[in-house]
């Protein structure tokens, strides 16, 4: 049964036949009342409860880890940092290889057409063939030089037995770049599992300020329906009924923009999973899992770092830190290389044969004669136009440069992982904070319906409790998804790239925009990008993976 708010100087018989003309309206102006698609409250009883879109819908349901699983396994990007550790990995073989020995072998066939040995057997005596056992033509000689047919088993090998430092540089620089691309692989995954998890609370929080904003336009829908039963008794004014339907009608535009953003915001996370547009899913993971926030990662967050590590905000220790100590690494060993260059190489090879001269089919093992050389070579550069020293000079450069952007890089990530344990620090501050606003807000909108039923408030004092109201929760929700993620970035922040910390994070859906009012629960955080120097590549240049120089 709806109540009326009564005037104070109603009697008791007055009383009686309003309550009877309400019973007999009520029916009649139900049919009346514009009919909404039926919310999921958000506000029940006047308490906030946050919740997410299970509730709504019977899709698909996806928890959070889920959805982590599936980013990973359908992530391109994470799939390109796999090839490069295995590029880097190739890299370090071939560095490795060359402390040892190489040996190949092979197989030759020649044929002669016509050879000027043929031309002298036939010199003899008055110009006939020499047909004599001493004569050309039967020579060893002539066998080797003059044969038709020649085959040729081999084994050539070369060992670098001294390159003055050359080969231990290229196998450093092999290393160094072999352990950037593993700690830009880990840098991919802690990367997309924040990406994922702000795209995943960002549509929990929009469906969640959807929701809110269904309930505030139900409560809209029944102080409209109370004051028009006043209206048609006769105890309210036309202006008040003008007023109530001026509010429930702000309260659409509000409701269509929640409900478009909460569908978009579901589109992008589907699109970062690969999951089909039109396919339905349900975000079980509810953004608070527990009254008292704390700052501990591990109490609230599903999220967990990809090497299992504990939370750590060193500067040395982040990934870009140790990205660009190993590129200081690398142009130290280029510098080593070009100076290496100076001094002489020493190298051993050896050349294994077996020849035979087959006149039909394939000769016997016995038919085959062997040679075997070895060869000791000792290279010294004499003059090399300046090459060497222009080498020298760049190496140095690359050298300096590295050093002075790994300091300048820890400097950042100092910076960076103080913001990130700032922004920690505001999300638990502002998540405990709107508990007990939103605590306030609900019984400051209880009192208020009660004073407004019984007549001894306006329904303008019932406007502004339930805007409060709205605010309140939507402040909630937005607190209780800047909370989550700044708890997911502070368990990643080692492997993160700088600059992703978010200063004022806010919601991506926002929160104002309630009830025409123009007064916002937050606005979204837009990512504050610190520039930061990117690593060199391990040749100085753009490979990171590339150890060169040998």
């Amino acid at each position: 049964m709806r109540h009326l708010p009564p005037a104070p100087n109603l009697t008791g018989a007055r009383t009686l036949f309003l309550t009877a003309v309400l019973l007999a309206a009520g029916p009649a102006l139900g049919a009346q009342t514009p009919v909404m698609p039926p919310p999921n409250p958000g506000i029940t009883g006047g308490t906030v409860r946050i919740e997410t879109g299970a509730t709504r819908s019977s899709g698909r349901p996806l928890p959070l880890a889920e959805a982590l699983r599936l980013a990973e396994e359908r992530s391109e990007g994470v799939r390109i940092a796999r090839a490069g550790v295995l590029r880097a990995r190739g890299q370090q073989y071939q560095a490795r290889s060359q402390y040892l020995p190489q040996f190949n072998g092979s197989v030759s066939f020649v044929k002669t057409l016509q050879s000027q040995f043929d031309a002298l057997s036939k010199l003899g005596g008055g110009g006939g063939p020499d047909t004599s056992s001493n004569s050309l033509a039967n020579s060893p000689i002539a066998r080797i030089f003059a044969a038709r047919q020649t085959l040729t088993l081999g084994i050539a090998g070369q060992w670098n037995l001294f390159a003055g430092g050359r080969l231990v540089a290229a196998n450093r620089i092999a290393g160094a770049s072999r352990r950037s691309a593993e700690i830009g692989l880990a840098s991919a995954l802690a990367s997309l599992q924040l990406q994922v998890t702000e795209a995943y609370y960002d549509a929990a929080l929009a469906d969640q300020l959807s929701t809110i904003a269904d309930s505030s336009l139900e409560q809209s829908e029944r102080t409209l329906s109370q004051v028009t039963l006043a209206k048609n008794v006769g105890n309210t004014s036309e202006f008040e009924l003008l007023r109530a339907q001026v509010t429930r009608d702000n309260q659409r535009p509000s409701v269509i923009q929640r409900r478009a953003q909460r569908d978009i915001a579901l589109l992008r996370l589907k699109q970062l999973l690969d999951i089909p547009a039109d396919e339905s899913i349900d975000l079980v993971s509810a953004l608070v899992d527990t009254t008292d926030a704390s700052v501990s990662v591990s109490a609230m967050s599903e999220v967990r770092p990809p090497n299992g590590y504990a939370v750590d905000t060193s500067a040395e220790n982040r990934a870009q830190v140790r990205q660009v100590e190993e590129a200081v690494t690398v142009q130290k060993n280029q510098f080593r290389i070009a100076r290496a260059q100076r001094l002489p190489g020493l190298a051993l090879s050896t050349q294994y044969g077996r020849i035979a001269y087959p006149s039909g089919g394939l000769p016997g093992w016995n038919e085959y004669f062997p040679n075997w050389t070895v060869t000791a070579t000792l290279s010294v550069p004499l003059f090399t136009g300046g090459r060497i020293t222009g080498d020298e000079m760049v190496a140095r450069a690359n050298l300096v440069e590295a050093r002075e952007n790994y300091q300048q890089t820890k400097e950042l990530a100092s910076l960076d992982a103080r913001s990130a344990i700032a922004d920690l620090e505001q999300a638990v501050a502002a998540w405990r904070a709107s508990s007990g606003t939103s605590e306030q807000a609900s019984r400051a909108y209880r009192i208020a319906e009660v004073r407004y039923r019984e007549g001894i408030s306006t329904q303008l004092e019932l406007s502004e409790s339930r805007l409060l109201l709205e605010q309140a929760a939507a402040n909630r929700a937005s607190a209780a998804r800047n909370l989550k993620v700044a708890q997911v970035r502070m368990a990643l922040i080692r492997d993160l790239p700088l600059g992703t910390v978010q200063q004022g994070g806010g919601g991506s859906s926002g929160a104002g925009g309630f009830g025409g009012s123009g007064t916002g629960a937050g606005s979204q955080g837009g990512q504050t990008q610190q520039p930061s120097p990117q690593p060199r590549s391990a040749s100085g240049a753009t490979n990171t993976n590339s150890f060169g120089g040998q």
